[in-house]
């Protein structure tokens, strides 16, 4: 069997999709080709509008899923076209990893819940990707840790540990996405993996800079440097329960919604816009700043991953909170940004067809290792 596998990710950004080509029969991995898809503003309104409650969600949550599976197979193709000068036929991938688009993530509301008490829900038509790309397909990754008693989130710490594992140290890996998450890695052996949500990344940051200048997102963070900190607002922003509750814990857009971030800002109506972006950085910075110290202060270095890694802004307020450790980029690790988490849902895709785990217990609080993942042969 070849060892050639596709990743897509689609995240809480809402921005577009990302797809990567690894080939795992190399030394450790290699990317073979990337590409992305950004989506077209109508079925990005769509898709930040079915993250709530509104009129006739199934039958638009159904479409949703279709122009998804359209929009993956299309980042499919790029990803062939540039592979095939290198001699990869598209019989030679093994299979897709498509994670889907996230619209609402309610796992069990404490360590040992009931079984069932969850649910994670991702829009996605993997048997219309099988259908237009001719390649097994393996979705649904988080369902079957949520089934298991886990948050079902975050899911990339096995895959950090695998590429960006040290033997002589902790590494702590950040993934500024519209949610961060970190995972926290112990030289290999010697204890637990650990990982969870901070708080928001990009999703309040882009919203509001959407809301204010047109634009999708504060390019390198100048918008937010040219404001001044809202200290009253700040500790506003963190007094939120979610930041009080220990590992394992995930959270999204049902709890971090502009609905929520407008009742924190019916007292500030009068501070100016780029003062608001500020911020709410500063809050990003703050909430990761405080589960790199909490649960990652043996560690060496801050690998950053995600969107927010081109954040110049917000990477400079993390290194100064956290003037112990290197804050790098992962392009720095031989992963650009964007590749990353893409990348790791290839690595679960290939977990799932050679039936091998793909959580870590001590990451979701499930039951114990599962093999996550639903495969749609082509």
């Amino acid at each position: 069997m070849s060892d050639l596998y596709i990743g897509l990710m689609s995240g809480t950004s809402l921005d577009g999709a990302d797809g990567v080509l690894l080939d795992f029969s190399a030394a450790g991995l290699r990317v073979v080709a990337a590409a992305s898809e950004s989506f077209a503003p109508g079925f990005r309104t769509e898709l930040l509008a079915l993250n709530t409650p509104s009129d006739n969600e199934l039958h638009r949550a159904a479409l949703a899923g279709n122009e998804l599976a359209t929009v993956y197979a299309k980042v499919v193709k790029a990803l062939q076209a540039q592979a095939a000068p290198h001699g990869v036929l598209p019989s030679q991938i093994s299979a897709i990893g498509a994670h889907g688009q996230t619209v609402r993530h309610q796992p069990p509301t404490s360590p040992g819940a009931p079984k069932g008490s969850g649910y994670t829900l991702q829009l996605n038509n993997p048997a219309l990707l099988a259908e237009l790309t001719g390649i097994d397909v393996v979705a649904d990754f988080r369902s079957r840790d949520v089934a298991a008693g886990g948050q079902g989130a975050p899911l990339v710490p096995a895959f950090h540990q695998s590429i960006f594992g040290q033997t002589d140290g902790m590494v702590a890996v950040l993934n500024l996405g519209g949610i961060s998450n970190i995972s926290v890695l112990p030289p290999a052996g010697t204890a637990p993996v650990l990982g969870f949500d901070c708080g928001p990344g990009n999703a309040l940051m882009d919203a509001w800079c959407q809301q204010h200048t047109g634009q999708p997102f504060d390019a390198g963070g100048a918008w937010a440097a040219s404001g001044k900190l809202v200290p009253a607002l700040l500790a506003s922003l963190l007094d939120e329960p979610y930041f009080s509750k220990p590992p394992p814990k995930s959270t999204g857009r049902d709890l971090f919604s502009m609905q929520w971030l407008s009742g924190k800002l019916a007292s500030f109506a009068a501070e100016r816009p780029e003062d608001i972006q500020n911020t709410l950085a500063e809050f990003t910075a703050s909430a990761c700043i405080t589960g790199a110290t909490s649960y990652a202060k043996d560690s060496k270095e801050l690998i950053v991953c995600g969107g927010g890694a081109f954040n110049l802004h917000l990477m400079q307020r993390l290194q100064a909170g956290l003037p112990s450790l290197r804050v790098s980029s992962s392009e720095a690790h031989g992963l650009p940004p964007l590749q990353v988490e893409a990348a790791a849902f290839a690595w679960l895709a290939r977990q799932a067809v050679l039936r091998q785990p793909g959580n870590l217990a001590s990451v979701t609080g499930a039951a114990g290792p599962r093999v996550l993942g639903a495969i749609y042969p082509a």
